[in-house]
């Protein structure tokens, strides 16, 4: 049907902004509509007597379209039977009203329109939990809505209408930007939108969103009085903290996977290094007269070579690409051994305290991770006296932590743990520093003594034991990190038997590595056990050689990561040729093989390098003498 009434033009925006009857807005509105019947409807048919509003007598009309950026999605009309009723100022403020109306309708999609009374209007208004103010910028004077007060917890009226009741409410954090933004929209007679906190009755703090339009102006442009909306946006707000936590957890985990390719990639190059250093090394110890000053020396290259070993272990561990052996242990023996090296590489400006309880218990735990634990915090420690001196004190007790030690856990366990202690007589940490000191990366320390990851290491291996990490500090009072470890029940000890004999062999070998340092010197160490070995740098060849004379071996040792044929598909081929052939493969670290997936393939024993002659020879005769 056409819109030919003023009702439809005002609301389909066919209005003219040549007649002084409509505004730029696109407002309609008459003080005397009566007379507008004297035009002759075929001379002028936007006034067709479908304007039932002036035929029943009303004088004074006002209609005010509701506005959406550019669309009109609802109308206000206000009739009168009297004569002159509105003025233009009247009509902006309504305007402005309606354009505020308009956006709050839209936020809430609510599609009905409002009714023509004011009542009516305010009623909407409250169901949308949309409070509005109108302000008096020179005398600083406001009116506030009920839904306004009540969005902030407070009755109606209950504190004064004006600017500087507002502004005490605003966050201390959040004023400056506020009144940046509000001091632009004086200057420029122009709208603004701020997000904002403000103080409720309870003292506590809501988001809402404020917006506000000049309907006053001076002749310089300048606003004289604006009116505008506020609105309780915290489920918003909440929402974007959830957004941006999900966003930060799924940056670290890709940072955590970075951190694991490089890891491996490092520790299969220098796995392979560790074979050769420690096989050879091993070999010469035993060539060296019991008690020289040789075989002395070669004895801590192989030390100094397992603990390049561990370490590497370690670092596998952090990036989750290595399982650790966990055994039962008395963390106080770690402790002890820990703390003889500790006195010796401190300064004698820092003392050592301990406190240890031998009858603390045991734990489940890797022994190499226990001290790196505790070199880790006692590190830090050290840092924190380096200065001025101090004392490290260490203490390790049985706790049953109370509610206050699992405050910040999300995921408390009950039960009894071994608490091991770490306290400083440093200066401190501040609390702001305090939140972010288990973060990956997170150091207060100067460029070149320390990266960042000693407790988040610390934070990570706790936590995969099912045990918790706590910090305790105030600036210039020192601090103290808490290790809490679950304590395992006795029933659960058991003893490992280790066997010292290194058992020998005679059986023939094919030994397969493409680095030809380490095949040499696995032929020498396995020749040195009593086994006949062949060896082969390159898969194909070793392929080759397996099939010509499959039946010319008792057992094949391979490497895992080759260029042209991967050990464990050499493997497969060589099973396929003969079916139960003893294979045992090795790596340095492949995330394309484990030990549970190699023996799905029908391999028999699994090695990680660096291979010791004693862990070779044990696992050779576990394959053989099945």
């Amino acid at each position: 049907m056409r819109l030919a009434c003023a009702c439809g033009l005002v609301i389909s925006g066919k209005t003219d902004p040549a007649n002084q009857l409509f505004t730029p807005a696109g407002s309609f509105w008459a003080n005397d509509s009566l007379s507008l019947l004297d035009v002759p409807p075929n001379e002028d048919p936007r006034f067709h007597p479908r304007n039932h509003c002036i035929h029943q007598g009303y004088n004074s009309i006002a209609l005010i379209p509701i506005r959406n950026l550019d669309k009109i999605v609802g109308l206000i009309q206000l009739n009168d039977r009297r004569k002159d009723c509105f003025t233009l100022d009247t009509i902006e403020l309504l305007e402005g009203i309606a354009l505020h109306l308009g956006e709050a309708l839209m936020r809430k999609r609510a599609e009905e329109s409002l009714r023509k009374s004011e009542a009516r209007y305010a009623t909407t208004l409250s169901v949308l939990e949309t409070g509005l103010w109108d302000w008096h910028i020179p005398s600083g004077q406001a009116t506030f809505s009920a839904v306004y007060y009540r969005i902030l917890d407070y009755r109606n009226g209950e504190f004064p209408a004006s600017y500087d009741s507002w502004r005490n409410l605003v966050h201390p954090d959040d004023i400056g930007r506020v009144e940046l933004g509000l001091g632009r929209s004086f200057a420029l007679g122009a709208g603004f939108a701020l997000d904002l906190r403000m103080k409720l009755k309870s003292g506590g703090w809501k988001w809402v969103s404020t917006r506000g339009k000049a309907v006053e102006k001076d002749a310089d442009g300048k606003a004289l009085r604006m009116v505008g909306t506020l609105t309780d946006i915290t489920d918003r707000k909440q929402a974007e903290e959830e957004r941006k936590n999900m966003q930060a957890q799924l940056q670290q985990a890709q940072k955590m996977e970075t951190i694991g390719t490089l890891a491996g990639g490092i520790a299969h190059d220098f796995n392979n290094i560790l074979t050769a250093i420690l096989g050879y090394a091993e070999m010469a110890r035993e060539s060296s007269l019991a008690g020289s000053m040789v075989a002395n020396d070669l004895a801590q290259v192989v030390k100094a070579s397992h603990r390049a070993k561990e370490l590497v272990k370690q670092i596998l561990a952090f990036s989750r690409q290595d399982e650790t052996e966990r055994i039962p242990l008395q963390p106080s023996l770690i402790i002890k051994e820990a703390s003889k090296m500790l006195r010796s590489s401190l300064p004698a400006t820092i003392g050592i305290k301990l406190d240890l309880d031998p009858e603390s218990g045991f734990v489940m735990a890797d022994p190499t991770q226990i001290h790196q634990i505790l070199m880790n915090l006692c590190t830090n420690a050290y840092h924190a006296m380096e200065e001025t001196g101090g004392t490290l004190s260490i203490s390790l007790k049985k706790k049953n932590p109370t509610l206050e030690d699992l405050a910040n856990e999300r995921n408390p366990q009950p039960g009894d743990f071994i608490r091991l202690s770490v306290a400083d007589t440093g200066s401190g940490i501040a609390p702001e520093i305090r939140e972010k000191i288990f973060e990956p990366y997170f150091t207060t320390k100067e460029i070149g003594r320390g990266t960042g990851m000693g407790l988040a290491i610390i934070h990570g291996i706790v936590k995969g034991y099912g045990g918790h990490v706590s910090c305790d500090s105030q600036p210039g009072e020192g601090a103290v990190f808490h290790v809490y470890l679950p304590v395992i029940a006795d029933e659960a000890l058991s003893e490992k038997t280790q066997v010292d004999k290194i058992q020998l062999g005679n059986e023939r070998i094919l030994f397969i590595d493409d680095e030809k340092t380490i095949a040499d010197m696995s032929k020498s160490m396995l020749e040195r056990l009593g086994y006949r070995v062949t060896i082969r740098t390159n898969s194909m060849e070793a392929l080759a050689t397996f099939q010509n004379q499959p039946e010319d071996f008792d057992l094949v040792i391979t490497d895992q990561t080759m260029p042209d044929m991967t050990g464990s598909d050499l493997a497969r081929r060589m099973l396929q040729l003969r079916p139960g052939m003893p294979i045992i493969l090795c790596t340095g670290y492949s995330s394309l093989v484990s030990e549970e997936k190699a023996r799905s393939f029908g391999i028999q024993g699994f090695a990680l390098k660096p291979l010791t002659k004693k862990g070779i020879a044990t696992l050779i005769r576990e394959v053989l003498d099945k």
